[in-house]
C-alpha cells in the first residue's frame, strides 16, 4: 500500500491538536530560520539549531513544524512577502521584468534561496498572491493559461539561476576557468570559440544581459 502523504503544511494546523498551549508560531520559526540561513548558509538550518535560536528544545518545534522540508518550504514562501506587487501598467513585458529585478534582489539578500527555488519550488500564500498578480499582468495577453503558469516556473528559475551566476563569478575557480578558456581560444585550433569571445562584449552589463535573455524566453513561452 503506498505511503499516504501529508498535505502542504499551510492546510494542516499552525499547532499539533494534542499538547500543551502554543508558545510560539510558525511565522516565529521561520523568522528564526530566515536569519540563521542568512547569517551561516542553508546547510545550518535544523530543528536544533533553530530551536536555540528561539530559546526552546528541538522537539517543541515539532509541534508547529513536522519536518525540516516543512521549514524549508515556509522559509521559501516567507521570502516572496517581499516583493511589491503593484497595478500592472499595461506593458506585460515590463511588468514581468520589474517582478525578475525585485526577485533577483530578494535572492541577494537570501543567498540560499535560489537553490531553493530550483530544486523544490513551493507555493504558499505569499507565493500565491505572486502567482495571481502574474496572470493579472497577463490577463489580456492572448497566451493558454498553461502557458503563463509555465512563464511563472521559467521566470523564478532564470532569475534564481542568474543569481547563482553572479555568486560564480566571483570564484576563484570561475575565474581560472575563464583563463583557461581565452587560452584555448587563443591557440588557435577553435576558431568558433575564438569568434564567440571576439564580439562578446565585456562591457555589458550582467543586468541588461539578463533582461534580454529573459525577455526571449518569455516571449518564447507565451508565444
Amino acid at each position: 500500500m503506498a505511503a499516504r502523504k501529508e498535505p502542504v503544511i499551510w492546510m494542516r494546523p499552525e499547532q499539533a491538536p494534542v499538547g500543551r498551549p502554543a508558545e510560539r508560531s510558525r511565522a516565529e520559526i521561520t523568522t528564526a530560520a530566515v536569519e540563521l540561513a542568512d547569517q551561516e548558509g542553508l546547510e545550518a538550518v535544523s530543528m536544533r539549531r533553530v530551536a536555540a535560536a528561539l530559546g526552546t528544545g528541538a522537539a517543541s518545534l515539532y509541534r508547529y513544524v513536522a519536518t525540516r522540508d516543512d521549514l524549508l518550504d515556509l522559509m521559501t514562501d516567507s521570502t516572496a512577502a517581499e516583493y511589491d506587487l503593484r497595478a500592472p501598467s499595461g506593458d506585460w513585458q515590463a511588468d514581468l521584468l520589474e517582478i525578475a529585478r525585485q526577485a533577483q534582489r530578494i535572492m541577494r539578500r537570501h543567498p540560499w534561496l535560489p537553490t531553493l527555488v530550483i530544486t523544490r519550488p513551493t507555493l504558499g500564500p505569499n507565493g500565491i498572491d505572486l502567482l495571481e498578480h502574474l496572470l493579472d499582468v497577463l490577463a489580456d495577453h492572448p497566451a493558454e493559461p498553461a502557458r503563463k503558469l509555465e512563464a511563472f516556473a521559467l521566470l523564478n528559475a532564470l532569475t534564481a539561476l542568474s543569481v547563482q551566476n553572479e555568486s560564480a563569478a566571483t570564484n576563484p575557480g570561475a575565474q581560472r576557468q575563464s583563463a583557461y578558456l581565452h587560452h584555448v581560444a587563443t591557440a588557435g585550433n577553435h576558431p568558433r570559440i575564438a569568434a564567440l569571445l571576439a564580439v562578446t562584449s565585456p562591457d555589458e552589463a550582467p543586468h541588461d544581459q539578463f533582461a534580454a535573455v529573459l525577455t526571449r524566453a518569455l516571449t518564447g513561452v507565451l508565444g
